[in-house]
């Protein structure tokens, strides 16, 4: 859920501008899951850029003070999470964890990176979110070591309504500082897509999974 329309108009913005999404609807992305995509969002670019980063930073840190006061420590999602979740946590005065998909197959064998006491409080740190599974199982595993997880706050989600069944099924509150509609709606309104490409996103949004060029 996004808090501030204006927040999520302008992270929109940003994004576009150094292009971390890119829409290509003509010649659509294949993701993982094998799904066909017109869109493309790479929040990892953002840490290139020095005042785009401080501006998400604080855009996090406030929204986590407002959400959730000031948590034990901030713990990002890894890989795409780790730097913005620093970021976030160092500008909190916080300690930062981190949790891997998986346990390492050798060393200590670690999921979870970093040191904490059961008991404690956590707000997990996202840069996207799309059908949801690999957040909630960064969620899993911090509940699993006995952190209790206030909420997660993410960059940008898809909306997807199989994430939003997943998050509501586990019991895990999630905001984000912008989601897919405020970035259609700035994409074309500062004419960054044309209005057959508005309408095919519009249409891929609607049926992500069945969707075909």
């Amino acid at each position: 859920m996004v808090l501030d329309k204006d927040t999520a108009l302008k992270t929109a913005e940003l994004l576009l501008q150094i292009n971390a999404i890119k829409l290509k609807p003509e010649n659509p992305f294949t993701w993982a899951s094998g799904w066909k995509s017109p869109i493309y969002c790479d929040n990892r670019i953002i840490l290139s850029h020095p005042v785009i980063r401080n501006y998400i930073r604080e855009a996090m840190g406030r929204q986590i003070e407002t959400l959730y006061g000031k948590p034990d420590m901030i713990v990002g999602v890894a890989t795409g999470a780790i730097g913005i979740g620093m970021l976030v946590a160092e500008r909190m005065g916080l300690p930062f964890l981190y949790v891997r998909p998986e346990a390492k197959k050798h060393g200590r064998q670690n999921q979870i990176e970093g040191q904490w006491q059961e008991g404690q409080t956590a707000v997990v740190v996202e840069d996207l979110i799309s059908t949801g599974k690999s957040s909630l199982n960064a969620v899993d595993a911090l509940v699993q070591s006995g952190i209790r997880v206030k909420g997660m706050i993410a960059i940008f989600t898809y909306g997807f309504e199989v994430a939003r069944k997943a998050f509501e099924k586990k019991q895990v509150e999630v905001h984000t500082l912008s989601d897919y509609e405020h970035l259609i709606e700035q994409a074309s309104e500062t004419n960054y897509i044309r209005e057959e490409q508005l309408k095919m996103l519009l249409e891929w949004r609607n049926n992500p999974s069945g969707w075909r060029p």
